[in-house]
């Protein structure tokens, strides 16, 4: 070899070393992460998608496993119990935080400053994220239930007029669930064509999340927090008391204000119902709203409105066994299963990787762009997600992405959010409601003799796993101090 062709080489090189240092930033060549979530598209998109741009800045690889929704839980904690390196990131159900936290890593310092942490709203960075003070995962994906309205029916000056005269108030977005009924009941009865809402009522369908979002209207007391399914002092059942009760009753209700086979929704058929034109309104997470507003997909695009669930001005004081009466609803929401959760295994030989693909999973852009991609199932989680009206604008008008947005954003910084359960055996409380859920839907028996099953039932559940576990798991579930 000459000098001249060892100069060349050697000035190749250091141009090849040069660019694979300004590519490869970190640089994780020759590192692949295992991931593993659900089977997509759903959340598994959207770790794909990730794991491209990841692989392209880092010079690392990530390679997703999916497993059936039934078959994840079981995959994730086998292997946690287990110490088996073979994940380096889990995704996961919140519901499922109380069985895998002993097992995660917190996340790094680094991650937990700056302006994409704040950019975090509040709901998941202060409290879904975090288990007995640590940071334990990062949220990858907003899910709260919000309230999703036909704009041209509603703006029909004959239906206004009419609704007007029969109801005594204006047809407009329902501001407690008292008004939510008259809605659904007017055009269920007295508009040609539509029906009057669209809810999940199917045993494994999603139903008892709906329900939830009925009771926490009446349950969530502000100055009593997380104190909606439990008594937080003694871990006692509250599922059967007057606010459940009365939730449940409205749950039915709606079920009869809804195209015939309602029965049988799961929130697939919800969307399937309001994008097809056939009901007035309905409530869900915001993928109604994307999915609506899609002339691929829906029949309503340019007429699906937005906002926050409604409310009441009436809420049970479970310490005093009495209803407190505000001047105004009670700003409420339901953070509905709580959005996808991603973590990063002790048992992992990736960490540093592992929690940088997470990181850039996470990023307000990267997320970003998920959360306007059809079937990646990502809602809005960060703040940035529901100010940036030009990332929204080929989706929706500009008045349909204001109100999707501003009600995707005041509902995760409600001033009275309620959590979602999250306790060991969670499916097995679940189990539980749903079988008496379905009952009663049914007519089988009443709203107050369903839940004091479900209460007796989750109070033997509680007693097995352990009272006190259960509580010290319910108290970290809903951000509370350890007693």
């Amino acid at each position: 070899m000459t000098n001249k062709l060892k100069t060349t080489v050697g000035a190749a090189a250091l141009i090849m070393a040069a660019g694979t240092a300004m590519a490869c930033s970190p640089d994780y060549t020759g590192v692949e992460i295992t991931a593993t979530t659900q089977t997509g598209p759903y959340i598994a998109s959207a770790l794909a998608l990730a794991a491209e741009g990841w692989a392209e800045k880092t010079c690392g690889s990530v390679k997703v496993v999916e497993f059936p929704w039934s078959e994840l839980y079981p995959k994730i904690v086998t292997t946690l119990v287990a110490g088996d390196s073979a994940f380096d990131v889990i995704a996961f159900a919140p519901a499922w935080a109380p069985d895998f936290t002993p097992y995660l890593t917190p996340m790094p310092a680094k991650y937990q400053e700056g302006e994409d942490w704040m950019d975090i709203a509040p709901v998941y960075r202060e409290a879904l994220m975090v288990w007995n003070g640590e940071v334990l995962s990062q949220t990858m994906d907003g899910d709260v239930h919000t309230y999703t309205y036909r704009i041209d029916l509603f703006e029909d000056e004959a239906n206004k007029a009419a609704f007007k005269e029969k109801y005594g108030h204006d047809l407009a977005v329902p501001a407690t669930w008292d008004e939510y009924l008259d809605i659904a009941e007017f055009f269920q009865n007295d508009v040609d064509g539509v029906y009057g809402t669209a809810e999940a009522y199917r045993r494994g369908g999603q139903q008892f999340w709906f329900l939830f979002s009925h009771v926490a209207a009446y349950a969530s007391h502000p100055d009593l927090p997380g104190a909606m399914f439990f008594d937080p002092e003694t871990m006692d059942a509250q599922v059967n008391n007057p606010a459940w009760v009365r939730g449940l009753e409205e749950y039915i209700r709606t079920s009869k204000l809804a195209p015939p086979s309602a029965l049988n929704f799961s929130f697939g058929e919800v969307n399937a119902a309001f994008a097809g034109g056939q009901v007035a309104q309905s409530i869900g997470w915001g993928d109604t709203g994307v999915i609506a507003a899609d002339p691929k997909q829906s029949t309503v695009s340019g007429n699906v409105g937005s906002a926050v669930l409604p409310s009441s001005t009436e809420v049970y004081n479970y310490k005093t066994g009495a209803w407190d009466s505000f001047d105004a609803p009670v700003d409420t929401s339901f953070m509905a299963f709580g959005g996808w959760q991603a973590a990063v295994p002790k048992s992992s030989k990736n960490q540093e990787a592992a929690w940088d693909f997470i990181s850039y999973l996470s990023s307000p852009d990267v997320s970003g762009v998920a959360a306007v991609t059809g079937g990646t199932g990502v809602n809005p989680y960060r703040i940035s997600h529901t100010t940036n009206l030009d990332r929204w604008s080929e989706l929706f008008s500009d008045r349909e992405a204001k109100e999707y947005l501003g009600a995707q954003r005041d509902a995760v910084t409600a001033d009275n959010v309620a959590l979602d359960m999250r306790l060991p055996g969670y499916f097995s409380y679940t189990e539980i409601l749903e079988i008496e859920l379905s009952r009663a839907l049914a007519g089988d028996v009443s709203a107050q003799e369903a839940l004091d099953i479900v209460a007796e039932g989750w109070n033997e559940l509680t007693e097995t796993f352990g009272r006190d576990t259960q509580l010290a798991a319910y108290r970290a579930s809903m951000g509370l101090p350890v007693q």
